[in-house]
């Protein structure tokens, strides 16, 4: 019987430097040549995902957005967007604060002018927060974005969003997102608890675990037979609604408590280690 292998991406399949170890790349594709079904799902959208270097690394479809874009071997199944109004009431949110933004659409993301400063030092501290070292931080901020589609300067009041991250100066901003937006999910990200680096805002009712019950009922295939792999708690909900669930080694302790399975580190062979465990190769 094939399974539906479920990948977080960010410390998942790829490391906290977007690289994407040879070994995971080895683990998909022989995956996919036993006959189970391998689909990414993650916080991004499909711009940033499209930015990749996944190599000779195949998969059947994606879960973008925290669970509002799903596609399956090309097909759109699911695209639920915020509405403009929404879009430019959080702009002028943001704007008010001076906080940094993009706007995750699947045509690119969109930045205000406060990211350009508060973009890089948030994405510095969260990598250097994941053990890995970023040199000078001034070299750093004038390479950042080049792996991304970054789009500065353009209208920013659009239809075509599928979520917004900001950053946090304070998790203060998170809980005044909260009630702000009450009609949004509001979650973070980058860290723990007080310690987040980031905020984001979708529409209400979207997670991961609603996209895959979406294209479990789309393949018409058993929760049972859905295995999720993913680091962070946002992942959680995507443990919920799968017959087994793995946490790698680099995950939160909430996420390890909450999994099936614990392997070893994204770096560390991790995920062939745990396809190797469960037969899927």
């Amino acid at each position: 019987m094939s399974k539906l292998i479920l990948l977080d991406v960010d410390g998942t399949l790829i490391n906290y430097e977007a690289i994407l170890p040879e070994s995971a790349e080895k683990a998909v594709n022989l995956a996919r040549a036993k006959g189970n079904l391998v689909y990414i799902c993650t916080g991004c959208s499909k711009a940033e995902i499209a930015q990749r270097d996944f190599r000779t690394m195949q998969l059947d479809g994606m879960i973008g957005a925290n669970g509002g874009y799903v596609e399956s071997e090309g097909k759109v199944i699911l695209h639920q967007s915020l509405s403009k109004a929404e879009v430019k009431h959080i702009v002028d949110w943001c704007n008010a604060r001076h906080i940094g933004f993009y706007l995750e659409a699947n045509s690119g993301m969109y930045i205000n002018d406060y990211y350009l400063e508060d973009g890089p030092v948030a994405m510095a501290k969260y990598i250097a927060g994941k053990g890995k070292e970023i040199g000078d931080i001034s070299e750093y901020k004038e390479n950042f974005g080049k792996g991304y589609i970054l789009k500065h300067g353009e209208d920013l009041y659009r239809d075509d969003v599928n979520k917004v991250s900001f950053v946090l100066h304070s998790y203060q901003d998170h809980l005044d997102s909260k009630e702000e937006f009450p009609d949004l999910i509001a979650n973070t990200w980058g860290g723990k608890g007080e310690e987040a680096l980031f905020g984001d805002l979708g529409p209400k009712g979207i997670t991961k675990k609603y996209a895959v019950e979406t294209l479990l009922d789309y393949l018409g295939m058993d929760a049972k037979d859905a295995i999720a792999f993913g680091d962070a708690q946002i992942d959680l909900s995507m443990f919920e609604c799968c017959g087994y669930s793995v946490a790698m080694g680099n995950a939160s302790e909430p996420v390890k408590q909450a999994a099936d399975y614990v392997t070893d580190d994204v770096d560390a062979d991790g995920l062939l280690h745990a396809f190797e465990h469960l037969d899927l190769v």
